[in-house]
């Protein structure tokens, strides 16, 4: 009895001295409680975004999960420059090509896909969840193709279907036209055909900007085609310093729609 009280008593204390620690410094949804989330909005956090990535093959040297990698960090620097905004745990299933016969990405291994109207439906059903909760500028950005035009289709009913109630859905598109990138690219003195379409120089230089650790500099090597290895371009001249300024001009260009369409100073 008295090993229960004094282990009780132990666990107690730790977690006073733990519960007694400010909110942490967080924009991510899923790390906060539902108590500081409610606070939150109740303080004037009513913006959210709602991040969509993808799993998906990127060549032998990138991890299949360098969408969220990118999406995440992207979103919670946008997160922070805004200011009252949260970001809602990132969406990684979304539409990658059919899968029996497999087509797309879905022809190498670890590529996961869902039918678009399922993609559909869990933006719809995530931006009526937040709704419900009070944010009234919900935001879809989409670091994947096949994001765009479901994010687009949603963000428009739901507008359309909000629009007495004082509640926005924005499709940022910006985030992935990734062109005011290449023309960096090239103005540096890379070729269309090194900067690729996918898991080449623009790929791998974004990833190794932000999570180094997620490429595997053993495997880099001049892509041999989308129907070989996956890899479009060529990673071999990515550098962190390049991607470092590619996404600079990504966030830039986002952040130019985001406060266009909100109307923001």
């Amino acid at each position: 009895m008295l090993k229960k009280m004094c282990f009780g008593i132990l666990v107690s204390a730790t977690l006073t001295n733990q519960t007694g620690a400010q909110t942490p410094d967080t924009v991510f949804l899923e790390e906060l409680t539902w108590t500081e989330v409610r606070a939150e909005i109740d303080s004037g956090t009513t913006t959210v975004i709602v991040p969509t990535a993808g799993t998906e093959q990127n060549g032998p040297h990138m991890v299949l999960g360098k969408h969220k990698y990118r999406i995440n960090t992207g979103a919670e620097r946008i997160a922070r420059a805004l200011g009252n905004t949260l970001v809602a745990p990132a969406m990684t299933y979304v539409p990658e090509g059919n899968i029996d016969p497999p087509s797309g990405h879905m022809r190498y291994a670890g590529t996961i896909s869902i039918p678009i109207e399922v993609f559909s439906s869990m933006l719809e059903h995530t931006a009526r969840s937040l709704k419900q909760h009070g944010f009234s500028d919900i935001l879809f950005i989409g670091d994947s193709g096949p994001n765009q035009r479901p994010q687009e289709e949603v963000a428009e009913l739901l507008s359309a279907e909000w629009a007495n109630e004082g509640v926005s859905v924005f499709h940022i598109s910006d985030w992935y036209k990734v062109g005011v990138f290449d023309e960096y690219l090239i103005s540096q003195g890379a070729s269309y055909d090194q900067i690729g379409t996918h898991a080449g120089l623009r790929d791998t230089a974004l990833l190794l900007a932000i999570a180094p650790e997620h490429v595997r500099a053993n495997n880099v090597s001049p892509g041999r085609g989308s129907d070989v290895d996956g890899v479009s371009g060529d990673p071999t001249i990515a550098t962190a310093e390049l991607g470092r300024v590619g996404f600079d001009l990504i966030f830039n260009a986002a952040m130019d729609q985001i406060r266009e369409l909100m109307e923001l100073d």
